[in-house]
C-alpha cells in the first residue's frame, strides 16, 4: 500500500513541476511581452530626432562674377536667380516700377502745364477742341511764372525718376556681382549665434564721479563659427 502510494507521488510530483513551470514560462512570456510594448510606446512618445548640422555654403570656382553681372545688366534680376536669390526679383522689380510710375504721372502734368505755358507765353488761347482747352481754363488767372516754376519741378521730378531708375538697376548689378563673388571665392557659414547679456559699463574717468559708479548696461554679442 505504501509502495503504491509513494509510486503514485512519485509520478504526481514531476507533473505538478512541470504545470508549474509551464505557468511560470507564461507569466515570464507576458512580462516579457509587456515589457517589450511598454518600450515600443516610450519611443512613440519620445520619437529619436537626429539632429541636423547646419547647412554650409563652399567656395564653388565654377561660378562666374562677370556672368552674373552681364545677366543683371541685360535684365533686372537675372544675375540674383542666376545666384539662387530668386527672392530678391520681386523687390527688384518693385523698386523699378516706382519711378516708371512717378515718372508717367509727372510727364503727363509736364506736358500739359508746358503747352498752357506756351499758350499763355504767345498770347493766343487754344481752341476749344484742343486737349489741353479745359487745363487751360482751370490755371485761368494763375499768373504765368507760377506755371513755369510748376513746370520746372515737374521736370526736375523726371530727372529724378530718371536717376532713381539707373541707380535701382546699378544696385541690383553690384549685389549679384558681390554675391555671386562671395560664391565663387568664399566660403560662407550661416552659423551666427547672437547673444544679449547685461552688463556693467565703466565710464571714464572724465564722467565718472567720485564714487566711481557704474553704468548699466546690455551687451550684444556676435559669434561666427
Amino acid at each position: 500500500m505504501y509502495k503504491s502510494f509513494l509510486f503514485v507521488c512519485l509520478l504526481i510530483l514531476p507533473a505538478l513541476a512541470v504545470m508549474a513551470q509551464n505557468v511560470d514560462t507564461v507569466n515570464k512570456k507576458v512580462l516579457t511581452e509587456k515589457r517589450l510594448q511598454e518600450k515600443r510606446d516610450s519611443v512613440a512618445a519620445n520619437p529619436i530626432v537626429p539632429k541636423l548640422k547646419p547647412k554650409t555654403w563652399h567656395p564653388d570656382s565654377n561660378h562666374s562674377p562677370h556672368l552674373a553681372v552681364m545677366h543683371s545688366l541685360m535684365v533686372p534680376g537675372w544675375g540674383q536667380v542666376y545666384n539662387h536669390q530668386v527672392w530678391l526679383v520681386p523687390a527688384i522689380y518693385i523698386g523699378l516700377a516706382i519711378p516708371v510710375y512717378y515718372y508717367i504721372v509727372n510727364a503727363n502734368d509736364y506736358h500739359g502745364y508746358l503747352a498752357v505755358a506756351q499758350f499763355l507765353e504767345r498770347g493766343n488761347p487754344p481752341n476749344a477742341s484742343n486737349k489741353y482747352y479745359h487745363l487751360y481754363q482751370q490755371v485761368a488767372g494763375v499768373p504765368p511764372t507760377e506755371i513755369n516754376d510748376f513746370v520746372a519741378g515737374l521736370k526736375r521730378n523726371m530727372e529724378l525718376c530718371v536717376f532713381t531708375f539707373a541707380g535701382i538697376w546699378g544696385i541690383q548689378i553690384i549685389q549679384a556681382y558681390i554675391e555671386a563673388k562671395f560664391q565663387h571665392s568664399y566660403t560662407m557659414d550661416n552659423i551666427l549665434t547672437m547673444k544679449v547679456s547685461p552688463t556693467l559699463i565703466n565710464p571714464s574717468m572724465f564722467a565718472s564721479n567720485l564714487n566711481g559708479s557704474y553704468i548699466p548696461g546690455l551687451k550684444l554679442t556676435f559669434t561666427l563659427k
